[in-house]
């Protein structure tokens, strides 16, 4: 086939959870939609703010809920682009991480698999000195115990009844804070992700003396070489079994955030990276995602994407950019504002489709305006990929 023009091809983000699935159950007409994309050779990927499983075990999830075959090509979660995060001039591959979520061993697992070399959980934390909350012990059921540390806690001179305590270079530091996704020991997860906010340099257990100097940038709050921190998602709100939204990740940034601005008496918290959507940095990770898929779609069907280039034309990766991409999702927090609010640094353009199917329901008086108001709201999946067709002058087998 010779080379030529693919403005004809859609390209759909699509979420899973509430455009896909209501929980686990497939929504009438999104499994015939993703394989009608499939069989006509239009480019999609999956993007969804859920996690907490690996990609690999994801997809196999989706693909035998959905019936539909999917690879991991062209599936972004949450927390799949904190493997950007490996290497570069801050790589942390190397440096040792705290992650959470809903099953400690498993975000252990996760990260282990992504690449990151050391890596402690709350767990971890816990079970080295359980005096560090003295209440109910977490719930460790699930994929297993916790892990030793790769080195012990600090413990001051009054605690060890010694002049020969270790000194704190010696003792556990954290470089990094994951919340992977959504928290289940709310309570303990707070509570260690705060003492290391506190902390010297991230050394757990220690109090960093600049906290609450007034004559310092944020009165001294973080600005001890404290570890930055980073959340997958910021989704306040999820559609769960459950007729009602259920509380998200973002409701725990939020229980963080309140605290921390009780504890330091109204200091924000300050070196936080949110990913998932909206924000630019997950919708940048899946325009390449989509973007390589797209190309190696192309190639399959035998279109040479070398000969497409006109010009100053070529993306970094040698193919065409994106002109269009259609992102069709049921949060209008997170979906509908992404696409409104993202700048394409290779001007693609992103059309916010809203389905009816999951987080919105016009019925509880929730007003979609500015970044929140869609290009056009659908009944659902298959309505809005036929609505996008139609857009692109779609001309061949209907949906």
């Amino acid at each position: 086939m010779q080379a030529r023009r693919d403005q004809n091809l859609l390209r759909l983000p699509l979420p899973s959870n509430g455009v896909l699935l209501h929980v686990s159950r497939p929504i009438p007409g999104a499994p015939e939609t993703l394989q009608f994309l499939s069989d006509n050779n239009i480019p999609f990927i999956l993007l969804t703010n859920g996690g907490g499983k690996h990609e690999l075990d994801r997809v196999k999830n989706l693909s035998d809920e959905l019936g539909v075959h999917l690879t991991t090509d062209n599936f972004v979660q949450s927390h799949t682009p904190f493997q950007e995060l490996l290497d570069g001039p801050d790589g942390l591959r190397e440096k040792t991480v705290l992650v959470t979520g809903s099953d400690y061993n498993r975000c252990r697992n996760i990260f282990q698999a992504y690449g990151f070399r050391r890596v402690v959980t709350v767990g971890d934390i816990f079970n080295a000195d359980k005096s560090i909350f003295p209440f109910s012990p977490p719930n460790f059921e699930g994929s297993g115990g916790p892990c030793p540390l790769p080195a012990p806690l600090y413990q001051p001179p009054e605690r060890t009844h010694s002049d020969t305590s270790l000194p704190i270079t010696s003792t556990l530091k954290i470089d990094a804070i994951f919340v992977l996704n959504d928290p289940r020991d709310w309570a303990l997860d707070l509570q260690v992700i705060t003492d290391i906010l506190l902390s010297h340099r991230g050394y757990v257990g220690t109090y960093s003396p600049l906290n609450n100097n007034p004559s310092l940038p944020n009165n001294g709050w973080q600005q001890d070489g404290q570890p930055p921190i980073y959340f997958s998602n910021s989704d306040l709100l999820w559609a769960a079994r459950y007729h009602l939204p259920r509380l998200g990740q973002g409701a725990f940034q939020a229980a963080l955030e309140g605290l921390w601005r009780r504890i330091t008496g109204g200091a924000e918290l300050q070196n936080v990276t949110r990913y998932g959507k909206p924000f630019a940095n997950t919708y940048r990770y899946a325009e390449g995602v989509l973007a390589d898929h797209r190309a190696e779609t192309l190639r399959k069907m035998g279109i040479k994407l070398v000969d497409e280039c006109g010009e100053g034309e070529c993306g970094k990766k040698g193919h065409p950019p994106l002109k269009r991409v259609y992102m069709v999702g049921d949060n209008p927090e997170s979906d509908i504002a992404g696409a409104n609010s993202y700048a394409s640094k290779e001007g693609t353009e992103w059309v916010s489709v809203l389905v009816r199917t999951g987080v919105w329901k016009p019925e509880m008086g929730r007003k979609l305006d500015g970044v929140h108001k869609p290009k056009q709201i659908v009944k659902d999946v298959r309505e809005g990929v036929r609505w996008a067709l139609e857009k692109e002058g779609w001309k061949g087998k209907e949906l």
